[in-house]
C-alpha cells in the first residue's frame, strides 16, 4: 500500500549535556514534585565530550506511546516519563486553546516513539538521568511547539535535569511554594564566562552505583540530623558565596567551596542511617591527591567534587592540566594494553618532578581510574539539524545502527 504522507512521522533530534554540582542536591521536600530541601549550583558539562541525544518522533500511524534508552526498549509507563509527558501536552494544548496561529495542531493527538542514546555510561554517577530527562523534555517541546520556561518540566523528571537544561554555571532555586512552581533553574553565567576552566572526569568505576540517588536521599531525609542542618544553616550562605567566586572567577575560593561541599555530601550519606558509602577506596586517594599536590604549591591548584558514586569531577585551570593528568597516571598506573587513558579535550605530555612525587608520597593504586574525560564548561540543549543523525527511521523505530 503506498504511504499516505501524512502517516509519515514528524522527527526532532536534540542534544543535552550532564551537568556537576558543586553545591550539591540531596534530599526532597517532596517526592512526587520532586521538590529540593536546598538549592544547588552546578557547571554544564561540554556535550562534545559528555551528552545525551534524543530523537522524538509523532505520528498518525503509531498505535501507542514507546521508549528506546541504549539500544533497548524500556517501559514507557514509569511515572517520572509519563510527568514530562503529560505536562508538555498539557502546555501544547492550551497554547492551542489560547488560539496560537503558528501551533501546528495535528500532531497533538498523535502518541510518540522516543529514543535516546548517552555516549557515557549510564547510572556511574556521571548525572546521566539529568542530561537524559533535560533532552527529553527539550526534544518534546519542539515537538510539540511548547515554548517558554522548561527547567521546572524536567525537574520532575529528575531533579538535576532542570540545571541541565542551561549552559555554564546554573542555579537550581529550591522555591518556596507547595506546588512547585518557584522551584526552577536559572543560568549564573553563561559557559563563555570563564574560559580557562578546564574539568577532568576520573572515572574510577563504569558499574551501577549500589543505593541510587532517590532511594538514598529519602533514607537520608528520613534519619540524617547532619542533613537537615546542612539544608537550612549551611547552604544557603554557601549558595551565596558560590555564585559571587564563580562571578569574580576567584578559583581559589570556588575550589574550597566545591571540596567542602562535595565532603559534606558525603558525611550526610554517612550520617544517613544504615550509612551510604559512595566514596571507592580510589575515591579517597584522589581526595588525598589533591590536598598533597596543592600543599606542594601553597595555593589551590585543583579540585575535586563527588556525586553519588566513585568518580571523581576535577577542577582546574587550563594550565594545571597537563601536570595534574601527569600526576594521576603516575599515582594511579593505566592498564597498558587498554585504550586511550585521555578522552575528549586534547592534553599535552608534561614530565612530573623529583619534589613534585616526593611531595605526594602516595603508594600507586594501579588500574585504580580506567580514563580521563577532559572537558570544559558546555552550553545547554540544542537541535540537531542534520536529519541523517536521528536516531528513528521514518517507520519510526531505531535505526540498527543504535
Amino acid at each position: 500500500m503506498p504511504e499516505d504522507s501524512t502517516d509519515k512521522p514528524n522527527i526532532v533530534t536534540c542534544t543535552a549535556p550532564v551537568n556537576i554540582a558543586v553545591i550539591k542536591y540531596w534530599g526532597k521536600r517532596d517526592e512526587e514534585l520532586i521538590l529540593p530541601i536546598n538549592s544547588s549550583l552546578s557547571v554544564t558539562l561540554h556535550q562534545d565530550q559528555l551528552k545525551t541525544t534524543t530523537t522524538v518522533a509523532t505520528s498518525r500511524s503509531f498505535q501507542e506511546d514507546r521508549i528506546w534508552l541504549n539500544g533497548k526498549e524500556e517501559d514507557i509507563t514509569h511515572p517520572r516519563l509519563q510527568s514530562c509527558l503529560r505536562e508538555i501536552r498539557r502546555l501544547a494544548r492550551k497554547r492551542r486553546n489560547d488560539g496560537d496561529p503558528g501551533l501546528d495542531l495535528t500532531g497533538l493527538s498523535h502518541r510518540v516513539h522516543i529514543c535516546s542514546v548517552n555516549n557515557f555510561p549510564t547510572a556511574a554517577g556521571l548525572a546521566s538521568s539529568a542530561a537524559g530527562f533535560a533532552c527529553l523534555v527539550y526534544t518534546l517541546a519542539r515537538v510539540f511547539g511548547v515554548e517558554g520556561e522548561l527547567s521546572g518540566i524536567a525537574r520532575q523528571g529528575s531533579g538535576s535535569a532542570c540545571r541541565s537544561m542551561y549552559g555554564g554555571f546554573v542555579q537550581w532555586i529550591m522555591g518556596k511554594k507547595d506546588d512547585g512552581k518557584d522551584s526552577l533553574a536559572q543560568q549564573v553565567e553563561p559557559e563563555t564566562h570563564w574560559p580557562e576552566l578546564r574539568i577532568l572526569v576520573l572515572v574510577a568505576s563504569a558499574e551501577r552505583k549500589p543505593v541510587g540517588s532517590t532511594s538514598g536521599m529519602q533514607t537520608s531525609v528520613q534519619t540524617s540530623c547532619l542533613l537537615k542542618h546542612r539544608a537550612e544553616s549551611v547552604v544557603p550562605g554557601r549558595m551565596v558565596e558560590m555564585i559571587e567566586a564563580v562571578r569574580r572567577k576567584d578559583f581559589t575560593a570556588f575550589s574550597e567551596l566545591t571540596m567542602k561541599d562535595s565532603n559534606q555530601f558525603h558525611a550526610t550519606c554517612l550520617d544517613t542511617y544504615p550509612p551510604i558509602f559512595y566514596l571507592s577506596s580510589v575515591s579517597q586517594q584522589i581526595i588525598s591527591l589533591v590536598h598533597r599536590y596543592n600543599r606542594h604549591y601553597g595555593e589551590t591548584r585543583v579540585a575535586y567534587t563527588f556525586d553519588a558514586g566513585p568518580n571523581a569531577v576535577i577542577f582546574t585551570l587550563q594550565q594545571h592540566v597537563p601536570e595534574f593528568v601527569r600526576v594521576v597516571q603516575h599515582f594511579f598506573p593505566p592498564d597498558t594494553n587498554g585504550g586511550q587513558f585521555i578522552k575528549g579535550l586534547p592534553v599535552n605530555p608534561a614530565t612530573l618532578s623529583e619534589d613534585l612525587e616526593q611531595a605526594i608520597g602516595l603508594e600507586p593504586m594501579p588500574k585504580g581510574i580506567s580514563y580521563i574525560i577532559s572537558t570544559k564548561a558546555g552550553p545547554g540543549p540544542c537541535v540537531v539539524k542534520d536529519p541523517t543523525q536521528h536516531l528513528l527511521g521514518s517507520d519510526g523505530l531505531p535505526k540498527r545502527t543504535v
